[in-house]
């Protein structure tokens, strides 16, 4: 009993302590994670190099790696349209490098880093689901987005998208892992009164589907990042951060790659430009993010992108 009302009264100090500095979630939220990269920033670089450009990156200090297809395993549409708009990129490789799935799970096991998620099309999904998932499980992978829908169609009826996202994340947490949504700036077109970002975050299971928030997208198709982690704690466990050098908007409604491209030069390192990175990250940390990537898309000068996006990142995530 002595021992009982010992705990019991530990705790009440405990909890007491927490409640004087805010709250047990914000205490929480205030834990350092790691930070990690998505390496559409540096395409050339660990093409050229892909073992010895890892090493730099857990040499300056980043845990995390996320990869982007397509893959082996990714669906034969998904390979050849990838492969007309690789060249415009200047992109040469890209997802395991010539690698398997179980060789990149070493090779980052032996750099202290991990892939805690990759991307995936959903075309892919839809095609070629089994060859997929016994990929990535060899990766050992948690969380595999949906990086963007390219398809115009596929985007037409929200419900209907929102239906089929609920079936593939019951199908992947089969398998161990958690299905996420990244937004690209077309689901904030008004559609009736609403639009596809708040339709997939009210209309998707909670528990099977997930989002990663870019910050620089959602913000040229107009919305606040900070607005919606706030809206809705607990959906976004996944950020890609970037910074605007001059306020941005897309020039129809972010629902094209051209749209994208051509914003890619007004892009900036973490904390270099006018977007609010730090308000958004402490908004993202309250929110429940767990993991924080620097995503400048094929950065132009990666030597100095890497290092001092890290120094911002580490002292803020």
């Amino acid at each position: 009993m002595s021992s009982r009302r010992t705990f019991i009264k530990t705790s009440a100090v405990t909890l007491a302590g927490v409640a004087v500095s805010g709250s047990l979630f914000a205490e929480v939220s205030k834990k350092t994670k790691k930070v990690g990269i998505q390496l559409f920033t540096i395409p050339a670089l660990v093409a050229a190099d892909f073992k010895g450009t890892l090493t730099k990156l857990a040499d300056i200090g980043y845990k995390e790696i996320e990869f982007f297809g397509p893959y082996e395993f990714s669906a034969k549409e998904t390979i050849e349209r990838w492969n007309q708009l690789a060249p415009t990129l200047g992109i040469t490789k890209n997802a395991f490098y010539g690698y398997q799935p179980t060789d990149v799970k070493k090779i980052l096991k032996d750099l202290g880093l991990s892939a805690p998620s990759v991307h995936l099309d959903l075309q892919t999904m839809r095609t070629n689901m089994q060859p997929a998932m016994d990929g990535l499980s060899a990766l050992g992978t948690k969380y595999v987005a949906i990086p963007a829908i390219t398809n115009p169609e596929d985007r037409s009826d929200f419900n209907k998208l929102a239906d089929e996202l609920n079936k593939f994340g019951q199908e992947i947490s089969k398998f161990g892992m958690t299905l996420v949504y990244h937004n690209h700036g077309y689901e904030h077109t008004p559609k009736e009164g609403k639009t596809l970002m708040d339709t997939l975050l009210t209309q998707t299971d909670a528990k099977k589907v997930k989002f990663e928030l870019d910050i620089f997208w959602m913000t040229a198709a107009g919305a606040s990042p900070i607005e919606y982690l706030n809206k809705y704690p607990g959906r976004f466990k996944l950020l890609h951060l970037k910074d605007a050098s001059e306020p941005i908007r897309f020039s129809g409604d972010g629902g094209s790659p051209d749209q994208w491209i051509s914003l890619f030069g007004k892009m900036a390192d973490p904390g270099s430009g006018v977007l609010d990175v730090a308000g958004i990250i402490e908004a993202a940390k309250r929110s429940g993010a767990d993991h924080f990537y620097l995503e400048r898309d094929l950065t132009p000068d990666p030597e100095t992108t890497l290092s001092n996006s890290f120094a911002y990142l580490k002292a803020r995530v």
